[in-house]
C-alpha cells in the first residue's frame, strides 16, 4: 500500500530534469510544497506582512493536497 509520501522523490527528480507535468502528475502536492518551503525560504530575508497567515495557508493547502493525492490513490 503506498503511503501519503509516495511519489514525492520521483517527482522532484522530475522537477530537476524539466518535465514539470510529469512531476504534478506523479505527486500532486509538489508545487504546494514547494511554494510553501519557497515562502518560507523568503521570509528569512524579507519581513513579509502577515506571514503567520500566509504560512498557515501554504501548509494547509499542502496537508490537503498530500491527503488528497494519498485518497485518490487508494481508492
Amino acid at each position: 500500500m503506498d503511503c501519503p509520501g509516495c511519489g514525492i522523490q520521483r517527482s522532484v527528480f522530475l522537477l530537476f530534469e524539466g518535465e514539470f507535468l510529469a512531476a504534478f502528475k506523479m505527486y500532486p502536492a509538489i508545487y504546494p510544497i514547494l511554494g510553501l518551503f519557497g515562502f518560507l525560504l523568503l521570509d528569512q530575508f524579507f519581513k513579509i506582512k502577515y506571514v503567520n497567515k500566509i504560512i498557515i495557508g501554504l501548509m494547509i493547502l499542502s496537508v490537503v493536497s498530500i491527503l488528497i493525492n494519498f485518497l485518490l490513490k487508494i481508492i
